[in-house]
């Protein structure tokens, strides 16, 4: 297949290293810039399944863009579609792409964005695939978390941009540097997706898909080493990037490992609870320090309910609440004057009747 004007970018220089941001700027600027700069095209009437079809001629036909697939090319005259052109399509048209470098999305966050779309409506666009196999349905290449959100809203219709590029590893390697770029790929999405590039043969070895990814080979090898972990355990962590980063995660799977679920389930409440560090749980998993070493009971109880709490869209903390009479507030990185009034608040609370 001919490099297509999205994925031709894939080998215009690798990315040396894991740092290095600029190849997912360069590709998604690349993407904007069609929409910026396309033409005052009519969009479809209503509300169609299909981008409105016109006359599938090479005179009816929209501009060629230089070096689109062949596939891409005959979608778009078909329906009459030019580069960067927003459209509406059925939500049912859409499914998740099978190299999305997503693989966990908070409910907590979908239900946040759905009532946000319930109330704004859609803001921007998501970018779709054709499945050129399966006419009328479409990859998504970048928005799941807002397609969820629009599910979760009961919407019927999502905005959309149809892009020029194949369903595979560049695929990956785009959505990849894009997630990395804001900071919204966590390793427990890596563990999963790498484990099954390797499982499925797509990279013979992780040295193999560190070069295709342009990091070091350790960092494929520590989340492969948390891919062993339960999906069940992986959730606990996810929903706290801030406290389960890779060195984190690599030393409950070490400690997962030694002594199993239970064991590490409690090991995850106490990390949140005592704000441990990597170190001190290294030592645990050495068995240099007890895993309840600190005065207090044994067999910690287990949360009812937890609520992540955000400010300005950053997680500061979270409300646990256990039983029927108890409630937990952890809250970190606040100003002295918003936990001053927070603090204000809290005691006009209790003391109101």
């Amino acid at each position: 297949m001919k490099p297509s004007q999205f994925a031709k970018g894939f080998q215009a220089r690798p990315d040396t290293t894991s740092s290095e941001k600029r190849t997912a700027l360069d590709r998604l600027n690349a993407i904007d810039g069609l929409v910026q700069e396309k033409p005052k095209a009519r969009e479809p009437v209503g509300r169609a399944s299909q981008p409105e079809p016109v006359a599938s001629t090479e005179e009816a036909a929209p501009p060629s863009t230089e070096n689109e697939s062949v596939e891409y090319r005959a979608w778009r005259i078909e329906h009459g579609y030019r580069p960067g052109q927003i459209i509406e399509l059925p939500l049912k048209a859409i499914k998740p792409s099978p190299f999305n470098p997503r693989h966990f999305y908070l409910k907590a966050s979908i239900a946040e964005l759905a009532v946000n779309l319930a109330k704004q409506g859609q803001q921007q666009a998501i970018h779709v695939i054709p499945d050129y196999a399966a006419p009328g349905s479409y990859y998504v290449s970048d928005g799941g978390r807002r397609v969820r959100a629009l599910k979760e809203a009961n919407k019927e219709i999502v905005k959309a941009i149809v892009v020029d590029l194949p369903i595979g590893l560049e695929s990956y390697k785009l959505g990849y540097d894009l997630n990395v770029q804001r900071d919204s790929q966590t390793v427990f999405d890596n563990a999963i997706v790498w484990k099954r590039f390797i499982d499925e043969k797509h990279f013979q070895s992780q040295r193999e898909l560190a070069d295709h990814l342009g990091l070091d080979e350790s960092t494929v090898a520590v989340a492969l080493s948390v891919a062993k972990l339960p999906e069940a355990i992986m959730h606990e962590m996810v929903v706290r990037p801030d406290r389960f980063g890779s060195n984190m995660a690599y030393q409950v799977g070490r400690y997962h490992g030694a002594r199993g679920t239970d064991a590490t389930l409690r090991l995850i409440n106490r990390i949140l609870a005592d704000d441990l560090s990597t170190r001190q749980v290294a030592d645990i998993v050495k068995g240099r320090a007890a895993p309840q070493e600190s005065p207090k009971p044994a067999g910690r109880q287990r949360y009812a309910q937890r609520l992540e709490i955000k400010l300005d869209g950053v997680a500061v903390g979270d409300l646990k609440s256990y039983g029927d009479d108890r409630l937990e507030l952890r809250l970190k990185g606040l100003t002295k004057d918003r936990r001053d009034a927070l603090l204000h608040l809290i005691e006009e609370m209790l003391k109101a009747k």
